[in-house]
């Protein structure tokens, strides 16, 4: 179910608010495979099923950072904010992976909001993002997120970017 927020007066209001769960996803060989070929990492563990079924994990195992580049695909399920001109990625810290995804595994995000910080022409949100695997004791991948919510057009500007003379494409929400 997707949290509808009408403004970042209402996202300010959530610190500290767990969202929930995204529904759950299915890492296949096909998408690993396709992110080998993306990233040039081609290691047996990821792409082999032959070798990896004599490998630790019995099976073909997701690479992490494939499995920490799925949480915009579950978490636009689970957040819209409303009255800004634009969303940014504005990055990661504290990434883990403290257990890995076997091919054939289902993966869900779990969001809370840890922070929501005014920066020049809006708010920089804070999350911690859970990204746990079906039946496993650990999650896959634990990472705080930031995003920034520009309240006016223009506001990315605060970022130092000049779109006139940028190659850089953001998106709306």
């Amino acid at each position: 179910m997707t949290r509808v927020f009408s403004n970042l007066t209402e996202l300010k209001a959530a610190v500290g608010t767990d969202l929930g769960h995204s529904a759950w996803l299915e890492i296949d060989q096909a998408r690993i495979d396709r992110f080998a070929e993306a990233t040039g990492d081609f290691q047996w563990i990821h792409v082999d099923a032959e070798r990896a079924n004599d490998g630790p994990y019995r099976r073909t195992i997701a690479h992490g950072y494939l499995t920490l580049s799925l949480w915009p695909i579950l978490f636009r399920e689970m957040v819209q904010v409303n009255g800004v001109a634009m969303a940014v990625n504005y990055g990661t810290e504290k990434v883990r992976f403290p257990a890995p995804v076997p091919v054939g595994s289902k993966i869900r995000l779990g969001v809370t909001i840890a922070a929501v910080d005014d920066v020049p022409g809006g708010v920089q949100c804070t999350y911690r993002f859970v990204l746990e695997t079906a039946n496993a004791d650990k999650p896959a991948c634990v990472v705080t997120a930031l995003i920034r919510y520009f309240a006016t057009p223009g506001g990315w500007k605060s970022l130092g970017i000049d779109a006139s003379k940028s190659e850089v494409l953001i998106s709306e929400p």
